[in-house]
């Protein structure tokens, strides 16, 4: 079973590879993160490593056991014990059930380590996979449109407090 790490200066390389072999695949759900991000790719690890050393953010990637990242897994913008939730996983990955297992182990973290009551999360109506994700983890529909990246898509909330 992958395990889920928060996110350190040596998942770099790992990383990047992970990001580079999906991209087709995440385009096709998910608004294409542009060339810019490749190649400045070093700059925005670091810029992310410093986000989550303020404990704004806390990121985390899914690793095989040889070092290989299958998905990403974030809590962005944390205060008064709430979170955004954000993932992605590997296409090789997808339809074993690896999202929604992660997304639940992600709660233990939230309540244990990050003080964290409540997670919001959004998709676009195009990314059914997450939606379904998110709905088999408990999150529900807030009934908020959203815009994602020049994408409509759907908002929802988990509250955490009794897990």
């Amino acid at each position: 079973m992958p395990e889920l790490q928060r996110l350190r200066p040596d998942h770099a390389p790992a990383l990047l590879a992970f990001e580079e072999e999906n991209r087709a695949f995440f385009a096709a759900t998910v608004p294409d993160r542009g060339d810019d991000y490749f190649t400045r790719f070093a700059a925005r690890h670091a810029a992310l490593l410093a986000e989550q050393a303020t404990g704004a953010c806390h990121f985390h990637v899914l690793v095989t056991q040889d070092g290989e990242v299958l998905g990403r897994f974030n809590l962005m913008d944390a205060a008064d014990g709430e979170a955004e939730l954000g993932f992605r996983l590997a296409e090789k990955a997808t339809g074993r059930g690896l999202a929604t297992a992660t997304v639940r182990e992600l709660f233990t973290l939230c309540t244990q380590t990050y003080a964290l009551t409540k997670l919001r999360a959004g998709a676009t109506l195009t990314n059914s996979a997450s939606r379904a994700v998110l709905t088999r983890t408990g999150f529900v529909p807030t009934g908020e449109e959203l815009v994602l990246s020049r994408e409509r898509g759907l908002g929802y909330v988990r509250e955490l407090e009794g897990l």
